[in-house]
């Protein structure tokens, strides 16, 4: 295989790409260019410029992709591979896609499975950031929370992903302050940790989320909370929330690191200890995980 090759995480509003010898990251990208800025679906055309300065040095560098671009507002919609799966099952349900230069090219899958309702679940992305760190912990079983719009509560073991629930914590938060009553002439403000934690304690006393959200009105009302800080307590009740449905009190944690701490401190009032782990790292695990075992299809 080439010991050169381009990893690709291409969601909806973001694209980042990382230029690799054999399984070291040497070089990244990262562009403002989601899927939603390409026009007409010209993904082709869109990608060649971002990474025509790693061409011109290694000429039709293989190219593994991941992330909403294997979707069906992406390049090529990818089925989804069905949980429980192993790295080997992603491997094999890879799609090629056609370069105009002369890449050889494929999307990674998304997985499917059913949540802990019974209901259809599914996620584009997170699940090589998963099989990443699976491949660097795989002796034991790990729960691992991704959080972010729609955060992940996923099961891995081995080399398999198990299971996965999604909370869209994220969206409802972006929601609730930019389109709805709660968040409406809220002036600019920072991060309050006393309203966070306030929100975090409140989401363990609601019977369900929908009713403790108005608290973020009507302790604003009472003088219990400023308007500045309505965004942090509402930060607080969506993510204390979310933990509060974790099934055990140890998990690792995948995200940003504005997100990590804030989880991390809402884990800490619960109770729960979170073993960070970096994202990019798990990603680029990951996909060098999958693309050694695309031998010959990358080649």
């Amino acid at each position: 295989m080439n010991n050169h090759w381009i990893a690709i995480d291409w969601g909806t509003s973001n694209f980042r790409a990382f230029l690799m010898n054999n399984n070291q990251c040497i070089d990244t990208i990262n562009a403002h260019c989601g899927l939603l800025s390409v026009p007409d679906r010209q993904f082709d055309a869109a990608l060649l410029p971002l990474i025509t300065p790693w061409l011109m040095e290694h000429p039709n560098l293989p190219i593994l992709m991941a992330g909403m671009v294997g979707s069906q507002q992406g390049w090529q919609e990818v089925p989804y591979v069905a949980l429980p799966a192993s790295y080997q099952c992603f491997a094999q349900q890879t799609a090629q896609v056609t370069t105009s230069w002369g890449s050889p090219c494929r999307i990674v899958a998304g997985a499917s499975g059913a949540n802990a309702f019974g209901l259809p679940d599914v996620m584009r992305g997170e699940e090589v950031q998963l099989i990443g760190l699976a491949a660097q912990y795989p002796q034991e079983q790990h729960l691992v929370i991704l959080p972010g719009t729609h955060s992940k509560h996923a099961t891995i073991a081995h080399d398999h992903i198990l299971h996965f629930n999604t909370f869209m914590t994220g969206e409802i938060y972006a929601v609730m302050l930019n389109h709805s009553l709660l968040g409406r002439d809220l002036p600019e403000s920072d991060e309050d940790h006393y309203a966070f934690a306030l929100g975090v304690q409140n989401a363990q006393k609601a019977p369900n989320l929908s009713n403790a959200l108005f608290s973020a009105r009507t302790l604003k009302l009472a003088g219990s909370i400023t308007p500045a800080q309505v965004a942090s307590y509402l930060s607080g009740l969506l993510i204390g929330s979310e933990l509060s449905a974790l099934p055990g009190k140890q998990a690792w944690i995948v995200g940003s690191a504005t997100l990590t701490e804030r989880y991390t401190r809402a884990a800490s009032l619960l109770g729960i200890t979170l073993t960070p782990a970096n994202g990019d790292d798990c990603f680029i695990h990951g996909m060098n995980t999958i693309y050694q075992s695309l031998t010959g299809a990358l080649a």
